[in-house]
């Protein structure tokens, strides 16, 4: 059975070293880990989270806009930023880094149960965890979809097409709108996603909540569906979250370095 869920400010003020210990105990006794992450994984490898005092949103206002599906469907002028945005983002030069490889490692200890991501930058993918345990829970930049057809093609195809003059390109079969395969406001989540991500929790003896504030839903729900089924948390961010409180252990420190130091 998990311990019983904590005052996170226990952890803060016994210190970094006594939490790091509580968690390396807790991931040294595991045999099925699944780890949910977000955007403050890939941090370290250049890509900006959304809501930090440097994130997406809030540096650029249009971004948010783009972001929503109707406005993106609806507004021609909305289309175009977005793919000038996409052609023209650091994205497609970011590479995984530590973080990213603390995970793979997890998989070559056979102790990797699933990768539960909210992150659509597709690191998980080219740092080399297997993709049959990776769950994109809001999709994938990597892909380009039509929103009217089937059709789908690696995203650099029609990033090719923007930066030969298209700005607003269609879908090659239908005419229909074409967009990133990740999920805006307003748009479903993938059928499988949580499903796949709950049958993995299930199957689990830990989780291990990695740079996310926990504050979007479904998912950040994973976390208080473990502490109900005995299974321990630990919440491992670079600031407070929203399930700190329900969590075994709280670590706070760069992402990077904990998850590496924790695995290893």
């Amino acid at each position: 059975m998990a311990d019983a869920p904590h005052d996170p400010h226990d952890d803060l003020a016994e210190g970094f070293d006594a939490a790091y210990d509580r968690a390396r105990a807790l991931v040294e006794q595991a045999t099925s880990i699944t780890l949910l992450t977000g955007a403050g994984i890939s941090t370290d490898s250049g890509i900006p989270d959304f809501r930090g005092p440097s994130g997406v949103w809030t540096v650029s206002p249009d971004a948010e806009m783009m972001s929503n599906i109707s406005t993106y469907l609806s507004n021609e002028e909305v289309r175009k930023k977005a793919w000038k945005h996409r052609a023209e983002s650091d994205l497609w030069e970011a590479v995984p880094n530590p973080g990213h490889d603390a995970v793979v490692e997890l998989e070559r200890q056979g102790r990797l149960s699933a990768v539960i991501t909210q992150n659509i930058d597709g690191l998980h993918h080219a740092a080399g965890t297997s993709p049959d345990l990776i769950v994109e829970v809001h999709g994938s930049v990597r892909d380009a979809v039509c929103t009217e057809c089937d059709y789908r093609v690696p995203i650099e195809l029609a990033l090719e097409r923007v930066r030969n003059g298209e700005d607003d390109p269609r879908c090659p079969e239908c005419g229909g709108i074409l967009k990133s395969s990740t999920v805006l406001f307003g748009e479903n989540l993938p059928e499988d996603a949580m499903p796949r991500g709950l049958d993995a929790l299930r199957n689990s003896d830990l989780l291990i909540a990695v740079g996310t504030t926990l504050s979007v839903f479904p998912v950040a729900g994973l976390v208080p569906a473990a502490a109900r089924n005995g299974i321990p948390v630990i919440i491992v961010n670079g600031g407070p979250t929203d399930m700190d409180e329900v969590a075994t252990v709280v670590v706070r420190g760069s992402i990077s370095e904990v998850l590496v130091d924790l695995v290893s």
